[in-house]
């Protein structure tokens, strides 16, 4: 899995409204857009989602990637060796070890731009 890219605009998905509980009892049932007949609106609605989804699947690698970095600081007295980190998030090694670093890289913040 390559290392995702941090831009520096954030796009900003559609809202990924409430799956009510009736929906988990129906397979079927996915963000109300099986109930959608117009076909440019499901595909408007779908693609929406799609895009809602991979904005926090973006977020949510970045916060995992802060949340190694922490974990195997090295000025903590707990800190976590990459293998133990990575068998927790069931990464491999070398990708826990990136990770880390990534994680690192965005704890820093942006790089200062050269003139």
């Amino acid at each position: 899995m390559a290392e995702p890219e941090r831009t520096e605009r954030r796009m900003r998905p559609a809202p990924l409204l409430f799956e009510p509980s009736e929906a988990a009892q129906d397979p079927e049932h996915f963000f109300d857009l099986e109930s959608i007949e117009d076909p440019a609106e499901l595909l408007a609605r779908a693609t929406e989602l799609a895009l809602a989804f991979r904005a926090a699947e973006d977020r949510a690698v970045e916060f995992q990637a802060v949340a190694a970095a922490q974990l195997a600081d090295p000025r903590r007295f707990d800190r976590l060796p990459p293998a133990v980190i990575a068998a927790r998030a069931e990464w491999t090694e070398d990708y826990a070890r990136r990770m880390i670093e990534f994680g690192e890289n965005l704890q820093r913040g942006p790089s200062p731009e050269a003139p």
